[in-house]
């Protein structure tokens, strides 16, 4: 077993798409293999399969495509507040200078 583990843990990094995260979760759902030879297999770990069944666990593709839109606007807008609190503070702090 720890075999196994010190194998996973040399496996190179690789980012997947939530898209193929999707179809990799249908197919390990599909397969007839067990979890840790489907993880063997697609050269990931047991976790990480968890870990995406868990964000990604009954998304469809389209799904997917639609939640990563959404990020990508949060985090957008998330740049936008701080940036606009950031020019209040700026402003507030002229305001008292000037008092």
């Amino acid at each position: 077993m720890s075999s196994g583990i010190a194998q996973l843990s040399r496996l190179p990094k690789k980012r997947h798409k939530p898209e193929e995260i999707i179809r990799l979760l249908r197919e390990a759902d599909s397969s007839d293999l067990n979890q840790e030879a489907f993880c063997r297999q697609k050269q990931i770990s047991i976790a990480t399969l968890h870990r995406w069944r868990k964000k990604y666990g009954l998304m469809s593709e389209t799904d997917a495509k639609r939640f990563k839109a959404l990020e990508k606007e949060n985090a957008e807008l998330k740049k936008m507040y701080a940036e606009a609190m950031l020019g209040i503070k700026v402003l507030k702090e002229a305001i008292e200078k000037k008092l």
